[in-house]
């Protein structure tokens, strides 16, 4: 899931450049592929990018898996 929302979010080419170079203050200074490796959550990992880059919270869920497709459509 994790890869998936960074290829929708930034293009796979750049999205791998991102999680190699992109130091995340939230993490202290780890690159996404860094706090993988060192066994951060995916999830938390994701919020970081997210907040570093400057991700909008209307495109953190993914192209697919936006919160109104997840919650309340069965309450409808």
């Amino acid at each position: 899931m994790f890869w998936q929302l960074m290829d929708d979010e930034f293009g796979a080419g750049y999205a791998r450049s991102v999680a190699t170079d992109q130091a995340l203050s939230a993490l202290g200074g780890q690159s996404a592929d860094q706090a993988l490796a060192a066994g951060h959550v995916p999830r938390e990992v994701w919020q970081a990018v997210c907040e570093a880059m400057d991700v909008p919270p209307a495109r953190r869920w993914g192209q697919e898996t936006a919160p109104h497709a997840r919650h309340g459509e069965a309450h409808r």
